[in-house]
């Protein structure tokens, strides 16, 4: 049975994307010498950034032989889309459920506690 895509960033992916996130736009080699280690094969890094663009995460302009990859996205919209796919996935679409989960897991520090209550508070206000 085929692999159903996902419209969502893999770990390989999302590695590529932090690169083009800080860059702005990079050439493949330019990405794969800009990656943290481990390293990934050239190869690899191309055949990922083929994927990210069918995906519309990046797009691409020739110059010359090479092909300059920008992002079409931000970094927060792509997390967006994978807090979406958890959502969607294991709190049955419930944004509370999700956070209440979150703050039994780890105690958030005072500053968010403090954004939490003010947040909290907007709500118990407003209807």
């Amino acid at each position: 049975m085929a692999r159903r895509r996902s419209n969502t960033l893999t770990e390989a992916e999302l590695r590529l994307m932090d690169v083009l996130w800080q860059k702005g736009e990079a050439t493949v080699a330019d990405v794969t010498a800009s990656l943290p280690p481990p390293p990934i094969a050239y190869n690899t890094v191309l055949t990922t950034m083929r994927i990210l663009e069918r995906k519309g995460y990046v797009a691409h302009e020739e110059a010359g032989r090479a092909y300059i990859y920008r992002p079409l996205i931000a970094r927060e919209e792509a997390a967006g889309h994978a807090v979406g796919h958890v959502l969607s996935r294991f709190f049955d679409n419930s944004a509370g459920t999700l956070a209440l989960r979150l703050i039994e897991t780890e105690r958030p520090s005072d500053e968010e506690l403090g954004r939490l209550r003010a947040l909290i508070e907007q709500y118990e206000e407003t209807p």
